[in-house]
C-alpha cells in the first residue's frame, strides 16, 4: 500500500497531489464502513489521540472525535477554556504534559497561524491541524474537494467560486491550495475589502459580481462573514452584504444551469444563503458533514500507519 509523503497534516500546501488521491481512496473505503450497521473498525486499537482545541469548535471537534472512535482509537479531549493555559502555561509545556501520558497523535485547533508547524518541530507526535487562525484548515478543504468529486465525478476541470469573507477564512486558503493541486479553476467573489491583496498570486482570479461568478461556476462554496475576527467594519451593513453577495432561490433559478452549493458551516441563514437554498437539492452541505468523518478517518489512519512503522 502506498503511504503519505508527510508525517503530519499541517496544511494542504505541504501535500502532493498523490497524497490527496490516497486520502480520497482511503476515505472511499471508510465511507462504506460508516454506512454499515456496525460502524467501527479495530484499525487503531493501540493508538491514543489527544484533541486540543484552543478555539471554540463544535462540528470539527465532533467530526474528529467520531472519526477516532470509529477507528477504535483511545481519545483524550482537552479544552483550553478549562486548562492550565489560562494560568499561563506555554503551548509546548501543555502538549508535552499530554504526550508524557503516552499520546501518539495530536489534533489541534489554535488561534495563532503556524501553531501546528511550530508544535511539529518541538514534540514527538503526529500533528493534525484542525484550523490555525486565519491560515489553514486542511481537513475541511479535503472534505470539500472530496464532496465535489462525489457529486460531479471529478475535481479536475471544474469551475469553483468561493464567495464571502476570503480575508479571514482558513477554509478559503486551504480550498484554493487543494483545488489548484487537483486541477480545478478557482475564482473568489466578495466585498473587495474582504479579499486579500495577494490572492491572485495563488492562481485564482477575482470576480466582483456574484451574478457573473454564479453563471461561470459549477460549484459555489459559500463562506460566512467572520465577525469575530473583525475589529473594524469591512462593509456598510449586513443588509447590503446580503443584497450583493447573498444567494437566494430566485437568484439560483435565474441561472441558465444548475450549480452545486456548498458551505463549511456554521451557516448564517438569511445572510450568505437563504434557508430555501441551504435545504435544496442543489446544496451538498450535509454530504460535506458526512464526508468529513470519512476524510478524517482516512487522514488519521494514514498518519497512524506511519507511526506504527
Amino acid at each position: 500500500m502506498s503511504e503519505l509523503s508527510v508525517s503530519h497534516l499541517l496544511g494542504i500546501k505541504y501535500l502532493q497531489k498523490s497524497d490527496i488521491d490516497l486520502i480520497f481512496e482511503t476515505a472511499d473505503h471508510f465511507k462504506e464502513v460508516i454506512n454499515r450497521p456496525i460502524k467501527k473498525v479495530p484499525s487503531l486499537r493501540d493508538i491514543t489521540i489527544a484533541n486540543l482545541f484552543f478555539e471554540n469548535s463544535t462540528r470539527t471537534r465532533l467530526s474528529f472525535e467520531l472519526a477516532e472512535k470509529r477507528l477504535s482509537a483511545d481519545v483524550v479531549n482537552f479544552s483550553a477554556a478549562s486548562s492550565s493555559v489560562k494560568k499561563g502555561e506555554t503551548l509546548i509545556d501543555t502538549v508535552n504534559n499530554i504526550l508524557s501520558m503516552k499520546v501518539d497523535m495530536v489534533v489541534m485547533r489554535h488561534p495563532n497561524p503556524g501553531a501546528g508547524v511550530f508544535l511539529s518541530k518541538h514534540v514527538n507526535a503526529s500533528i493534525i491541524n484542525a484550523g490555525d487562525g486565519a491560515h489553514e484548515h486542511p481537513t475541511q478543504a479535503l472534505l470539500d474537494a472530496y464532496s465535489i468529486r462525489e457529486r460531479l465525478g471529478e475535481v479536475s476541470g471544474k469551475k469553483v467560486v468561493i464567495v464571502g469573507d476570503i480575508l479571514h477564512s482558513r477554509v478559503a486558503l486551504s480550498n484554493i491550495f487543494a483545488l489548484n493541486k487537483l486541477g480545478a479553476e478557482v475564482k473568489v467573489c466578495g466585498p473587495l475589502t474582504l479579499i486579500p491583496k495577494y490572492i491572485e498570486s495563488l492562481g485564482v482570479t477575482i470576480e466582483p459580481s456574484l451574478q457573473k461568478a454564479l453563471n461561470w461556476c459549477d460549484v459555489a462554496n459559500m463562506l460566512r462573514v467572520q465577525n469575530e475576527r473583525m475589529e473594524v467594519s469591512y462593509f456598510p451593513s449586513t443588509r447590503e452584504y446580503r443584497q450583493q453577495f447573498g444567494v437566494n432561490k430566485q437568484l439560483l433559478n435565474s441561472l441558465d444551469k444548475e450549480i452545486v452549493i456548498m458551505h463549511p458551516g456554521p451557516i448564517n441563514r438569511g445572510v450568505e444563503i437563504t434557508s430555501d437554498v441551504a435545504d435544496s437539492k442543489q446544496a451538498i452541505i450535509l454530504d460535506q458533514v458526512e464526508n468529513g468523518v470519512a476524510i478524517r478517518m482516512a487522514v488519521i489512519y494514514l498518519l497512524a500507519s506511519k507511526i506504527k512503522q
